[in-house]
């Protein structure tokens, strides 16, 4: 062996050791401002407290869980926490044949992320910053619907041709927005905020960027 050598070689492992949070950080996916997406939809009941520790009354209006690697944590808060998207319906992507609501039917909802939907198998929401979901997204919205604050008619459908109303899965484009001003929330000051119950919620009222929250995964140093 070199001389030398051992102590470089446990040198450079220490170095790589010490810099996996940051290699782990980097893997969060880093999305632009506007672009396209899938949407799906859950069950979020009334004042319900999710990941982002968002105030209760935030679930009186538009809201949506969002995929674990652009959320940026794989528990609690992240930094998507907060940050507002204009997402507009495009085309069903499990109907066969395809459907393409006609321009007027294309609804749009202005949502808050107050949510995180997990990475799961080859779910929707796991995409990572190297491979996309099954839709070919690197994003995925699961908005909370039904809710009173969306009418029942958000997702439409051609029911005489297809037999059902809900597809489940949307091709969307999404735009981020301006929480205070376009969130239909965003006048209402107890929709906006976190719950007061210390260091593991961050739900800023009108983000800006991507690093108004910091990942809690990452510094707590969860996977």
């Amino acid at each position: 062996m070199i001389p030398g050598s051992q102590s470089i070689y446990w040198s450079a492992l220490a170095w790589a050791l010490l810099s996996l949070p940051l290699a782990l950080a980097a893997d969060w996916i880093d999305y632009p401002s506007s672009g396209y997406a899938t949407m799906t939809h859950y069950t979020l009941p009334e004042n319900f407290v999710a990941a982002c520790g968002c105030t209760a009354d935030s679930t009186h209006y538009p809201t949506a869980a969002m995929s674990q690697m652009a959320y940026g944590s794989s528990t609690a808060y992240g930094p998507g926490c907060g940050r507002c998207f204009n997402i507009t319906l495009a085309d069903a992507f499990t109907s066969n044949p395809k459907f393409y609501p006609p321009e007027d039917e294309r609804s749009s909802v202005v949502i808050k992320v107050t949510d995180l939907c997990p990475l799961g198998g080859n779910g929707w929401c796991s995409a990572t910053a190297n491979k996309p979901n099954a839709g070919g997204a690197y994003i995925n919205f699961d908005l909370a619907w039904p809710s009173s604050s969306i009418p029942d008619s958000f997702f439409p459908s051609n029911v005489t041709l297809y037999g059902f109303t809900d597809f489940g899965v949307w091709n969307v484009s999404y735009q981020e927005v301006d929480c205070v001003q376009d969130w239909e929330g965003g006048k209402s000051a107890a929709a906006l905020g976190s719950v007061p119950n210390g260091g593991s919620v961050c739900c800023p009222a009108n983000p800006s960027g991507n690093d108004t929250c910091p990942s809690f995964s990452d510094a707590h140093g969860i996977p």
